[in-house]
């Protein structure tokens, strides 16, 4: 299921994606739903390109599992591992999200592009999602095919404000930081 969101952000596009880009961790306080963001890595000069950054980021998030999920989702579930490719000349970033929890089940992928508008940036965030419900416990192999795109649509849903949030987010830190 196809993922998509767009938000203004008026600060200058390089400020906006260097910033997203180097201090994610600092963000964290302007992120409702996030309860930490930690580098895992981070590699410079990919091949010799050096507008290109690769990053490795661990999300976990600020939620609570409601009690008649704890016995099948921990804590430890809501958090993810964010794949991206950074290219500083081309302004965007390719993603790859993995899942802690049904990793062979689920998969998200996308780019986010940082355009030039008269008054600052656009940040627009296209994505896919995919879930493949066969294989995760609890879920009829005669149904999975009809629960797949029921789940897509639910977890488009919540992602898609999220995403959104981040931009408002990385919007008030830098307002913040212009003060």
């Amino acid at each position: 299921m196809k993922l998509e969101a767009d938000a203004h952000i008026p600060f200058p596009r390089e400020t906006v994606f260097t910033t997203y880009r180097d201090r994610l961790p600092e963000l964290v306080p302007y992120l409702p739903n996030v309860r930490s963001v930690e580098v895992t890595s981070k590699e410079t000069d990919v091949g010799g390109n050096s507008a290109r950054v690769d990053l490795v980021n661990l999300w976990r998030a600020n939620a609570d599992v409601p009690k008649v999920l704890q016995a099948f989702v921990s804590p430890e579930a809501l958090a993810w591992i964010d794949r991206a490719e950074w290219d500083a000349e081309g302004f965007r970033c390719h993603y790859r999200i993995e899942p802690k929890v049904f990793t062979d089940n689920v998969r998200c992928e996308g780019t986010n592009t940082y355009r030039e508008d008269g008054a600052g940036t656009v940040l627009e965030m296209r994505g896919e999602l995919t879930v493949d419900a066969r294989g995760i416990p609890g879920v009829p192999r005669l149904l999975a095919g009809t629960i797949s795109p029921a789940v897509e649509k639910f977890v488009v849903s919540l992602i898609r404000p999220n995403l959104l949030s981040v931009a408002e987010g990385l919007e008030r830190f830098l307002q913040d930081e212009a003060r």
